[in-house]
């Protein structure tokens, strides 16, 4: 039972480190698609004599492109990646993902098959307290 409930947890922990990498290369990938459709916005407001006006009119994709240079600059000079890298990474992970959900429900499907062995086996040989005791005792203690 022990290692049942071992399996799960590491099975459980590997998907989360899967989706979190997931959603840091769908993320990547927005801030590089909004940072190339939104260039020659940002570099005209650059150019700009009149920044107060041509912010008001395009505040939002002056936004996105600042957005997306923070983001870049978190990458501490490590080179941009090419969306299809992070497109191909991201389908490896999502494959290995599906499949690790896989075994994550036989671990789960394992666990619970011997929690409920063990409460029969409990209730059989009488280690456990019946329901209506148990309640029962929870009253007496308020």
């Amino acid at each position: 039972m022990a290692q049942a409930g071992a399996d799960f947890d590491a099975s459980s922990k590997r998907i989360k480190q899967l989706e979190a990498r997931m959603a840091e290369i769908a993320e990547l990938k927005m801030h590089i698609i909004r940072y190339s459709k939104t260039r020659e916005v940002y570099a005209a407001y650059r150019k700009s004599r009149h920044k107060k006006e041509f912010l008001a009119e395009h505040a939002d994709e002056i936004a996105q492109h600042e957005a997306a240079k923070r983001a870049f600059d978190a990458l501490n000079g490590k080179p941009i990646p090419k969306v299809a890298q992070l497109s191909q990474e991201y389908g490896e992970l999502l494959a290995e993902k599906q499949a690790e959900y896989e075994r994550y429900r036989q671990y789960r499907r394992e666990m619970l098959d011997y929690e409920t062995a063990k409460q029969n086996v409990d209730r059989i040989l009488g280690l456990e307290q019946p329901d209506k005791m148990r309640q029962s005792e929870k009253e007496n203690e308020r």
